[in-house]
């Protein structure tokens, strides 16, 4: 199962690894990536099923295609090349457009919501804690001032100007922007969600393979991955385990795997991107 379908890219290469009869489960909340991925995928035939669906519910699509368990789960989170470069979307500052933000669009939340309705504590909380903002009090202290906000450069603007500024590696507006992203979209709860969902569903020697582009999502997966696989998750100080819990996984991945220099030259997106994977031990 590929619960991140985008365009296809990694479907395609999963199919291609399972030929001649490998069956695989694609599952895509954005339409339009869904239906490049329709065309990308048709020559594979009846080896694809691809659903309009978050992989939040992958149990319930799972149970409904009666697969009872998969060999592989594959989650590439956050947004998707495609998505940053349709200005329209909303995702990036490079270019103008609305405050959308969506991987959905029917959802009703957009970025716009948030940035004009929100309470001042509220925005600077929320730029704070999904976008280790450290100057997240100053920002929305500017975004009020500025309100209403209708594109995605005149937020830029505002966080420039409320960060005096300053740039370092980064642009200025970039954690903010990936606060408002994630908040939008749900995107941790979703990890949440999924992740224990994904181990259910995985037969035994099965993986499940998760790439995390920044440091809250990694470490929600670093911090399941790590808790999974231990027979024991009472307090380190505890002399006698209590929790009965038992390991269903093993970590494959101890450390991300990142992309190499030659891969980062090709595409600068991977920079920042962190592979882990876990096989799904015998009951």
């Amino acid at each position: 199962m590929d619960g991140t379908l985008g365009a296809g890219g990694h479907a395609a290469g999963i199919l291609a690894a399972s030929s001649p009869d490998g069956l695989l489960l694609g599952l895509e909340v954005d339409p339009q990536a869904l239906e490049i991925a329709r065309q990308r995928l048709a020559p594979f035939g009846e080896r694809v099923c691809l659903i309009r669906a978050s992989y939040t519910t992958l149990s319930n699509q799972l149970a409904a295609l009666d697969w009872p368990a998969v060999d592989g789960i594959l989650l590439d989170l956050g947004a998707s090349s495609m998505q940053f470069d349709t200005p329209a979307r909303g995702f990036s500052f490079q270019s103008d457009g609305p405050l959308d933000m969506r991987f959905d669009p029917s959802n009703p939340l957009t970025a716009a919501e948030l940035v004009n309705n929100l309470p001042e504590a509220e925005l600077a909380d929320l730029i704070y804690r999904y976008g280790e903002e450290p100057t997240a009090r100053r920002i929305a202290q500017a975004i009020l001032r500025s309100r209403p906000v209708s594109s995605t450069q005149a937020l830029a603007e505002i966080i420039v100007r409320a960060s005096r500024g300053k740039r370092g590696h980064i642009h200025p507006a970039t954690r903010t922007f990936q606060a408002l992203r994630i908040a939008v979209n749900q995107e941790l709860q979703s990890i949440e969600d999924a992740l224990p969902q994904a181990i259910r569903a995985l037969g035994p020697g099965g993986r499940l393979a998760i790439i995390a582009f920044h440091s809250l999502e990694d470490r929600l997966v670093k911090e399941f991955f790590r808790r999974e696989s231990r027979d024991c998750i009472c307090p380190p100080r505890q002399p006698v385990c209590t929790c009965g819990h038992k390991a269903s996984i093993r970590e494959i991945t101890r450390r991300p795997i990142q992309a190499a220099i030659e891969e980062i030259q090709r595409n600068p997106r991977a920079r920042s991107a962190k592979l882990r994977v876990a096989e799904k031990l015998d009951e």
